[in-house]
């Protein structure tokens, strides 16, 4: 954790007690904490708190305010006194599964990153038979008897028996409001989203001996550097060391009218500060990634009011990374996700051409 100008170790009970920038009584109420939450199982109970309101009770308000509250409105921004506390439960309830019996932190990665992994699914789709299309802008829907027919693409019209949608949920809305119940549209439009903004760098020498430095200091405007090649070996990328830094915000955010190079001057002079021999010499290259949807906003009561994957089309569902729930999304989900939705849609199509044959 990098707070107060300097950077603390925050991976054992050791160093929890040796965390002086809280009292001892909150080191020790901050390291129950862990234990508290790995007996707590109903998270349905709790669904109803802020993060702030089921958590401050638990482990007290400094700890809250030192330890807790940066990171939740670093990560949340407008919307941090908002967010479900099942968000923070299931963090720290699956950060703490992931601790061995010494307490050390166990860990996987996806060899060759996640690109792979996509790549090779794009293979087995196209050696079934089947088109992956990129860059490919959808502008409208056709609706006949109560099922989509067709697809208005940006590359010509495409017709289907069964159509499933995985972006955002205001892109679905956008995309379907022609042709539904504005009821339920607005349910789609419910669901808030944060943007992100990735910069990752690629040096020629370690930042820091730390995987991942979540950043407490109110005047750093990233929620966390994440040196990646402290966990997943540099030589695997060609000798460079790979950092990157992540934010979470809203689309009015000024930061969005930074081109490139502006918002790598703009990290640059932060990531100065919390490194100070830090040199523009180190950096090989950068990139920043944007993603307009990045973070489904999980506000009180969720589970009540995101929508389901059914559509009001009898032959199309939605699945996205909002019904990842009461987990985070992340990769691991999305592919149980799809999993389960591709069950539902290869038993409905199965059941239609029977009822044909019969016809």
């Amino acid at each position: 954790m990098y707070f107060n100008g300097r950077i603390w170790k925050l991976s054992t009970p050791i160093d929890v007690l040796r965390f002086k920038a809280l009292s001892f009584i909150d080191r020790i109420k901050l390291g129950l904490l862990v234990f508290q939450i790995r007996k707590f199982k109903d998270w349905k109970s709790i669904e109803h708190l802020s993060i702030r309101e089921w958590l401050e009770p638990l482990c007290g308000r400094k700890v809250y305010k030192v330890v807790w509250e940066p990171l939740i409105k670093s990560k949340f921004s407008e919307f941090s006194e908002e967010i479900s506390a099942v968000w923070m439960w299931k963090k720290l309830e699956l950060r703490g599964s992931t601790r061995d019996k010494r307490g050390g932190e166990q860990l996987a990665y996806f060899k060759g990153g996640f690109g792979k992994l996509s790549n090779a699914l794009v293979l087995e789709i196209r050696k079934l038979g089947g088109v992956v299309q990129y860059e490919n802008f959808v502008s409208g829907i056709t609706v006949q008897d109560g099922a989509i027919v067709k697809l208005e693409t940006s590359s010509g019209t495409v017709y289907g028996r069964q159509f499933l949608f995985t972006p955002a949920f205001p892109i679905i809305a956008n995309l379907f409001e022609e042709h539904c119940d504005p009821k339920w549209i607005e349910s789609l439009r419910r669901v808030n989203y944060l943007g992100n903004i990735c910069l990752v760098l690629r040096l020629n020498r370690s930042l820091s001996d730390t995987y991942w430095l979540n950043v407490n200091d109110p005047g750093f405007p990233f929620v966390g550097v994440i040196e990646h090649t402290n966990f997943d070996l540099p030589e695997n990328y060609g000798g460079s060391h790979i950092a990157y830094v992540s934010k979470y915000l809203s689309r009015q955010n000024h930061l969005w009218e930074l081109n490139d190079d502006e918002y790598f001057e703009f990290a640059l002079t932060s990531l100065k500060k919390m490194f100070p021999t830090l040199d523009r010499s180190w950096i090989i290259d950068f990139r920043v990634w944007r993603a307009d949807f990045a973070q489904p906003v999980t506000e009180r009561g969720y589970s009540e009011y995101v929508p389901g994957s059914s559509t009001p089309f009898q032959n199309a569902w939605i699945s996205t990374m909002a019904h990842i729930y009461p987990e985070d999304r992340g990769t691991n989900y999305a592919i149980r996700e799809g999993l389960k939705i591709a069950e539902v849609i290869h038993r409905d199509l199965s059941i239609n051409l029977g009822n044909l044959s019969k016809d």
